[in-house]
């Protein structure tokens, strides 16, 4: 649904400034102000939903026999820089696997495709 809204010139300005600065057109950036208000996107939840997604990256230490989640709830500050070591190292591996993935598919001989019929000559009246 379309909506029209009257702005302050210095305001859809600022309004433009901040949506780049998210990376966001001026109708997101929008969208996102008002869900917050209205409740409906609370930035705690949000918050909740990505420690449980980064969760999934850690890698508990070897011979700990915990879980990647519980290693991730049970890391601490000074166990930061090697909890990031450990995640970088998996995506770097999953990194590597897409190239080489990638690499095979180029390297797989091409499908051939149904010859193009030549274009038909027009006809003289």
């Amino acid at each position: 649904m379309a909506v029209s809204v009257r702005m302050d010139p210095v305001l859809e300005r600022e309004l433009e400034a901040a949506a780049k600065r998210m990376g966001q057109t001026k109708s997101q950036f929008i969208v996102d102000a008002v869900e917050r208000a209205l409740g409906r996107k609370n930035p705690y939840e949000l918050l909740l939903q990505v420690q449980e997604e980064v969760a999934e990256y850690a890698v508990a230490p070897a011979g700990t026999g915990k879980s990647s989640k519980a290693a991730a709830k049970g890391a601490d500050v000074a166990d930061a820089a090697s909890a990031k070591q450990r995640v970088r190292a998996v995506l770097e591996q999953k990194h590597q696997a897409l190239q080489d993935q990638w690499a095979q598919d180029r390297a797989a001989p091409a499908v051939a495709a149904r010859p193009v019929r030549p274009a038909r000559s027009p006809r003289a009246k």
